[in-house]
C-alpha cells in the first residue's frame, strides 16, 4: 500500500554498482530503510543526490510491516536548504547533528512530535544569521528530552555539581567521575534554559565549549543503548577554535 510521508535523510549506504539503501527518520513510521535500484545512474528516477545529510524529504512510499527494507516510490526535497549545504560552519554542524541522530535513533518508533522538533530545528539553522557557536550543545540537550533523559531543572542556582548519571544537579560529589563542576555546572545551566536564539548570548571560551561538548556527549553514552565514538566531533572542533 502507498503512503505519503515526510521524512529527514541520515544516512546512505551502497547496495550494488547503482543502488543505495537510505536510512530516513519518517514522521509516520520512525526510522527505516529504503531500498533505491539505480540510484547511482545519471538518469536516475530517484537520484541518490537527494539523500543530503539531514535534508527534509516528501516521500510516496511502500510499507510493509516488518520488512527491513521498504520501496519508495517519489521523493522530493522540501523544503530545499539553501545555505547549509553552501555554508561551511553550517554544513559541519549538519553532519555532526546527522551522525547522532543517525545513533539514537536507529531503533526509534513514530514519534510527530520528535520528527516535528527535528525539522524545526534543522529550518532554523539553515535559516539563521545568526551566531552558531553553541547551537549543537542546545540542540543535544533540547533532544534529550525526546529520547527520555532530559536533565532535570534545578530549582536554585547555588548547586554546584550536575551528575550525569542521574540528570540531576546537586549540592555534593557523586562516588564516580562522572560529573560536571564549576564553572562549567552554570554554563550547562544556562544552556539547558536558552533558546536557539538565546544560545548566542551564553559566552565561554573554546576551551570550555569543547570540554561541554564532551561532556554532553559522555551524558549521551551512559544513557544510549551502543552510542560509540563520534566521527564528525573533530570537524566542529576545527570550526570553532
Amino acid at each position: 500500500m502507498l503512503y505519503k510521508t515526510k521524512g529527514i535523510a541520515l544516512k546512505t549506504t551502497n547496495y550494488s554498482e547503482n543502488s543505495i539503501v537510505v536510512h530516513i527518520f519518517t514522521e509516520t513510521f520512525g526510522m527505516q530503510s529504503y531500498l533505491i535500484n539505480g540510484a547511482k545512474k545519471p538518469r536516475a528516477k530517484i537520484s541518490a543526490n537527494l539523500f543530503q545529510p539531514l535534508h527534509p524529504l516528501d516521500m510516496v512510499v511502500y510499507h510493509k510491516e516488518n520488512n527491513g527494507l521498504q520501496r519508495m516510490k517519489e521523493v522530493h526535497q522540501l523544503p530545499v536548504l539553501r545555505e547549509i549545504p553552501l555554508d561551511i560552519t553550517k554544513s559541519s554542524i549538519a553532519l555532526f547533528l546527522n551522525e547522532i541522530l543517525y545513533k539514537v535513533l536507529r531503533q526509534q518508533s513514530p514519534d510527530p512530535f520528535l520528527f516535528n522538533f527535528i525539522e524545526k530545528s534543522i529550518g532554523w539553522l539553515d535559516e539563521t544569521p545568526h551566531n552558531l557557536a553553541n547551537f549543537h550543545l542546545v540542540f543535544l540537550i533540547k533532544l534529550s528530552r525526546f529520547l527520555g533523559f532530559l536533565p532535570l531543572q534545578p530549582t536554585t542556582s547555588h548547586l554546584p555539581y550536575f551528575n550525569l548519571v542521574e540528570g540531576v544537579f546537586s549540592t555534593t560529589l557523586p562516588a564516580h567521575s562522572h560529573i560536571l563542576q564549576e564553572p562549567h555546572t552554570s554554563l550547562f545551566r544556562l544552556l539547558l534554559q536558552a533558546s536557539f536564539e538565546e544560545s548566542q548570548a551564553v559566552k565561554m571560551t573554546k576551551e570550555d565549549r569543547k570540554y561541554l561538548l564532551e561532556k554532553v556527549l559522555e551524558f549521551y553514552k551512559l544513557h544510549t543503548t551502543n552510542f560509540g565514538s563520534v566521527n564528525a566531533l573533530y570537524i566542529l572542533e576545527e570550526i570553532f577554535q
